[in-house]
């Protein structure tokens, strides 16, 4: 979009070359100007697929798995602490906690927390009883498209800026679920070359020539190189020059404050990502950003701020560390597809909690789990509070 593009070349104009994680900012939220603040369509007829643009099933098979994280079935016996009356029909939940609460970053148009809720309020209404629905949304377009959407829900739903914000709930008493589906790849990320040479990283800075944005490197200011990974001599040896990668301290920064306010719960994310070892491999050597514009990937990554979508993979073992560094337990690190079919395989054991199986439903199921779609491509990272 032309507008955008101008104001990130004043910018650059007034301040000198600017990072990429600055420039991946404005492509991506500038207000009024951003791809992700203009609505667009997701899907066959959109830039990208998304988990739930396959239709319901996504967000039912995760309102099962949170609905077992949240309380017992119904048909589980419960004997209350301290409590002589065997048999006594008591959900833990209940006797332990006041309010149970869904927290969702990333929540694009609202269809993933519709789906969910609407799965809670067929099979577990007892949970939905007692449910907040909490979306994270700083964006006041973004906050309008979820009303729309949620309109039949509002009593459910609550609205905050930032993660802190949840923390004014008293997590002591709050048995919550905080997660995200493709939210983490879409923050801001610096883009480092490696210097051969010098044996260190440089920042790829965007800068401006001739009325177009390029490519500039310079050293990365200390606070981001001593974030970056030590390459050891081994490994410097063989690394070619220029080798790219990307690190997104947001990501990180994020997933901490998340982690503080889980007292009791989950945290997990559902996304592209490598672990720190994966990401050093001959056929990663420029890096894992991308644009994708109408199901079409390129590296084109400085043209055309705000008509495209800007990833990049993130690093599970900077946010699984950061986790545990805020004494979180990593319950494990799995493909989408071994999550969900886990997650069916529960489904199967308590025949009559969960909606019939249908060829559509079927087909919906292969598209998020097979590796050649979905299924492999996405990761889901679980920790807890214990």
């Amino acid at each position: 979009m032309y507008r955008l593009a101008l104001q990130i070349h004043e910018e650059i104009s007034r301040h000198g070359p600017i990072s990429f994680a600055r420039f991946m900012e404005l492509a991506l939220y500038a207000p009024g100007l951003g791809y992700y603040e203009r609505q667009r369509e997701i899907g066959r007829r959109g830039d990208f697929f998304t988990s739930v643009s396959t239709g319901p099933l996504f967000g039912e098979l995760l309102a099962f798995q949170f609905a077992q994280w949240l309380g017992y079935p119904d048909d589980r016996q419960v004997v209350p602490t301290g409590s002589n009356m065997v048999g006594t029909r008591c959900r833990a939940s209940e006797a332990t906690f006041e309010k149970l609460q869904i927290i969702e970053a990333g929540p694009h148009e609202g269809a993933l927390a519709a789906d969910i809720l609407g799965w809670m309020r067929r099979w577990r209404p007892d949970i939905l009883s007692r449910l907040e629905y909490c979306l994270i949304e700083p964006s006041p377009t973004r906050r309008v498209w979820q009303e729309q959407k949620l309109r039949d829900w509002l009593q459910k739903i609550k609205w905050v800026d930032d993660i802190a914000e949840t923390s004014k709930t008293d997590p002591m008493q709050t048995k919550r679920i905080i997660f995200s589906n493709e939210f983490l790849d879409a923050m801001p990320v610096h883009r480092l070359a490696w210097n051969a040479a010098a044996k260190k990283w440089e920042e790829c800075r965007v800068a401006c020539e001739n009325g177009k944005f390029v490519w500039q490197q310079a050293p990365p200011p200390p606070e981001l190189a001593e974030q970056l990974p030590q390459i050891s001599p081994e490994l410097a040896k063989v690394l070619p020059p220029g080798y790219v990668i990307e690190h997104s301290p947001a990501a990180i920064t994020w997933w901490k404050k998340a982690a503080k306010t889980l007292a009791h719960g989950k945290l997990l994310t559902i996304d592209y990502g490598l672990t720190a070892e994966e990401q050093f491999r001959p056929e990663r050597s420029e890096g894992t950003l991308r644009v994708y514009t109408r199901h079409h990937t390129s590296n084109a990554l400085l043209d055309n701020p705000g008509e495209s979508d800007i990833t990049a993979h993130i690093n599970f073992s900077a946010i699984e560390a950061a986790g545990r560094a805020a004494g979180l337990t990593t319950e494990g690190l799995k493909s989408q597809s071994q999550f969900l079919t886990k997650i069916l395989a529960q489904t199967e054991s308590e025949p009559g909690k969960f909606e019939a199986w249908t060829p559509a439903r079927t087909k919906q199921f292969q598209t998020l789990t097979h590796p050649e779609h979905l299924g492999r491509a996405f990761r889901v990272l679980v920790q807890s509070d214990s």
